[in-house]
């Protein structure tokens, strides 16, 4: 079998400061933006790399989704615990301070982690977990 992961999702609640988050802090190509007002599915990803992509998409949009379904996430959303992704970069304080000069929620400075990885973390305008990696 011969996958690769073209795409993923995170919610958003705001598309608007969740494009300017992805594109203007973490540098991210804009490749699609489809919809209108708060119903907007935007596909950003990292220059230079075509195949991989993350859809920024309003949440609980499918019709099976139940009204309790609907609130459930919406709460998951506002306390940070819905969505969430790993990144990585080679240089990884750099990285930290690009990001956190672009007033991004700070949720980790730089950390040496006990298990051997490098990292440190934000929240993007909807809350969502963003972890970055140093490689090594």
């Amino acid at each position: 079998m011969d996958l690769t992961i073209h795409t993923t999702a995170l919610p958003h609640d705001d598309p608007d400061a969740s494009l300017a988050f992805y594109r203007d802090a973490l540098g991210f190509e804009v490749r699609g933006d489809v919809g209108q007002g708060r119903t907007r599915w935007i596909t950003v990803g990292p220059a230079g790399q075509p195949g991989t992509s993350i859809l920024l998409a309003p949440p609980a949009m499918d019709p099976g989704i139940t009204e309790e379904e609907r609130r459930t996430i919406t709460e998951m959303m506002a306390k940070g615990t819905y969505g969430w992704i790993l990144l990585a970069t080679p240089d990884l304080d750099a990285t930290f301070e690009k990001v956190r000069a672009a007033d991004a929620e700070v949720v980790q400075e730089p950390t040496e982690q006990p298990y051997g990885i490098r990292d440190c973390a934000f929240r993007d305008p909807a809350g969502n977990l963003i972890r970055i990696q140093e490689v090594r």
